[in-house]
């Protein structure tokens, strides 16, 4: 039986599902919605830079995949009655929903607790821990429709376990792990959805080189070599999983 490290997907693993994800312009969100699309999902591409959401949108048009969807939204600033009006138009679109990676995320500055600005907390909270409860909350009953959905929300390692100077990034980390388990442990009765939080370990991406500037980035794995993992969780083959803190390193 095939685990989230050994898995390997079959070429239709994926179709005709509908699956959301943030953060698709770039690193791993970009390879995990060309990797969804190559195995016959419709992906809608959400995330702030529409130039970068095209790109991605043509490499997938130009792979034969079915086409994606483009939904720019930048998550630092939407209101709520942004997700909702996101969600109505998935609805007329699609109908219903199979699956919502949450991916975006915003790191800031690493500083001490006592120094940490004010202004950045909040933009660090609200893209990483209340957009996606806002996503979330305005997607359910779209998912609800579906009989096989998944959630993922992107953890890290310092969501884990608090480390020095990490300040909002894994506090943030840390409740959206618990906000995993709430609605894990509320949806898996009465529903046919599953949610997980997934940290992919060290993964060449732009947020790690801010993170990490002297860090060589030839010895970090590319986006394209975990999407397996994704793949997994999104897919028939995770089903049952569910309220796990999952890892994609070794």
């Amino acid at each position: 039986m095939s685990s989230i490290h050994t898995y390997q997907p079959t070429t239709d693993c994926l179709q005709d599902r509908i699956i959301l994800i943030t953060g698709a312009g770039a690193g791993i969100g970009a390879a995990v919605a060309k990797s969804c699309a190559s195995h016959g999902a419709t992906v809608i591409l959400l995330g702030k830079t529409t130039r970068k959401l095209e790109t991605v949108y043509d490499e997938i048009v130009a792979s034969g995949a079915p086409e994606p969807i483009i939904m720019p939204m930048d998550l630092a600033v939407a209101k709520p009655e942004d997700y909702t009006n996101m969600a109505e138009a998935v609805e007329k679109e699609f109908g219903h929903l199979d699956g919502l990676l949450h991916n975006a995320a915003h790191l800031g500055n690493r500083m001490m607790f006592e120094q940490y600005d004010l202004e950045l907390w909040n933009k660090v909270m609200q893209v990483n821990l209340n957009a996606p409860m806002l996503l979330t909350r305005a997607c359910l009953p779209l998912l609800k429709k579906s009989a096989d959905a998944s959630i993922i929300f992107t953890s890290s390692e310092s969501g884990r376990k608090g480390r020095a100077y990490w300040g909002a990034y894994a506090i943030s980390n840390a409740a959206t792990d618990n906000m995993m388990q709430v609605l894990a442990d509320e949806l898996e009765t009465n529903t046919g959805i599953r949610v997980n939080s997934l940290d992919p370990g060290p993964v060449r991406s732009a947020l790690r080189l801010i993170a990490y500037p002297g860090e060589n980035q030839n010895q970090i794995k590319k986006p394209e070599e975990i999407v397996n993992g994704y793949l997994y969780l999104l897919g028939p083959a995770g089903k049952g999983v569910t309220g796990q803190l999952l890892s994609l390193q070794a």
